[in-house]
This record gives C-alpha cells, structure tokens and sequence, in this order.
C-alpha cells in the first residue's frame, strides 16, 4: 500500500513538470515577437478653394450706413462676375451692426463718459469653388475694389481636398507594407522567420504644408493653408517569431 502510494506521487510529479514545462515553453514563446512601426507619406494638391472678404461702412445715421453697405454688395458681386465667379459659388453673409463710442477723459486722465461715435456695418462675402487657380488669383486682385471706393478687406484662401478618404486608403496600405516589410527584415537578420500579424496600432493622420517645417500634433495636423500638401501616417504592428 505504501509503495503504490509512492507510485502515484511519483506519476503525479512527472506529469507536474511535463505541465510546467509546456507552459513555460508555451510563455517563452509568446514572448518571441517583432515591434515595429510602419510609415507612409504621399503629396498631393487642394481641388477646392475657400475664401472669404469683408467690407464695411460707417455712419451716425443707420439707415444710411446700410444703403451705403447694400450698395457696395452689389458692386462686389458685380465685381467678382466680371472675374468669372459663379453666382452659385458666393454667399454675402447677414449684416452685422456694431454701435461705436469715444471714450472721453480730462486732462486729469479722469474718465468723463463715453460718446457715440457711429454705426459700423460689416458685411462678409464667402467664395468657394473647385477653380482654385482663378479664386486665387482674385484674393490677390481684390483690393482694386479699393479704386470703386470700398474699403475691402481681402483674407488667405483656404485649400481642401475633397478625395481624403482615398489619400487615406492608400496611406494604410503603404505603412501596413512598410511596417511588414521592416519586420521580415529584423527576423531574417536574426535567424528567424516572421510569423503572423498579432496587434496593430494606427497612428494618427497628418496633414502638412509640402516642403513646410510644420509639426505634427497629437491629435493630427490638418494643413488649410497651403495649397500643395503632404498626407503621412504611421501604424504601429507586433509579428509573432517563428
């Protein structure tokens, strides 16, 4: 009875360690593995154009600081027909009306009140149109509003590009490729081969000015101010080891 016990235990010991054994095998395995990361990049060009001016008046009198302000609206838009913008592609936004006022001191620098100085009407005209060469060369000529006698205050287009999914598409198979490819070379340079895919991490994308020093952000740069941009994205990928 004795030694059949001492058998059992001596079986349950050799199956103990093969167990062990296979679990450890089983862990260091797992642990044979390749991080690495992918990169793409790709230039491309904005396809559509938006850009915005202002123009305002100024009088003690309402009523006539808003004729004057209609009347520059339609010489605006008049203008801009005559340079080939389609009346589909502007928008006058509302007019708004600040109420103005000096602020009077004596020659104590003590405050005596303030005084009514006038209404000041804004207005904002907003372009956007896939013919970005033309829109933007009329941002730059659009100060010769100035010689119609209308103060116009010109701002920078902005750029877009309207196929992002795509550049997008393209970018993630680039980086997946470029991310694989990094990893079959540190296996084959250390003796192994590489195994199947086991984690991706996709980075964030980013889009900057081409040949510009702009930096990324955590949260991904979206470049509007140049025209010709650079998308690039990173994804980070963990191989098993064969």
């Amino acid at each position: 009875m004795r030694s059949l016990s001492a058998a059992i235990i001596g079986i349950a010991f050799i199956v103990g360690l093969f167990i062990v054994g296979k679990a450890y095998k089983y862990r260091s395995t797992s642990k044979e593995t390749i991080t690495v990361t992918g990169s793409a990049e790709k230039d491309f060009e904005s396809d559509l154009i938006v850009w915005k001016g202002s123009y305002s008046r100024k009088s003690m009198d309402l009523k006539s600081a808003y004729a004057e302000l209609k009347d520059d609206e339609s010489v605006v838009k008049k203008y801009l027909l005559s340079k080939g913008v389609q009346e589909n592609e502007m928008v006058f936004s509302s007019i708004n009306i600040v109420k103005e006022f000096n602020y009077l001191t004596d020659a104590n620098g003590r405050s005596l009140g303030q005084q009514f100085s006038g209404y000041n009407l804004t207005q904002n005209v907003r372009i956007e149109s896939p013919n970005v060469d033309k829109i933007n060369a009329i941002s730059r000529e659009a100060t010769e509003l100035i010689q119609q006698g209308i103060e116009f205050n010109s701002m920078p287009p902005l750029f877009y590009y309207t196929k992002l999914t795509q550049i997008k598409m393209d970018l993630l198979a680039k980086a997946s490729a470029d991310g694989k490819k990094r990893a079959e070379i540190i296996a084959t340079n250390s003796g192994s081969s590489l195994g199947k895919l086991k984690k991706a991490n996709l980075g964030v994308f980013q889009i900057t000015g081409k040949n510009t020093d702009e930096d990324y952000s955590y949260g991904g740069t979206f470049n509007t101010s140049s025209r010709n941009k650079t998308g690039s994205i990173t994804i980070g990928m963990e191989f098993s080891v064969n």
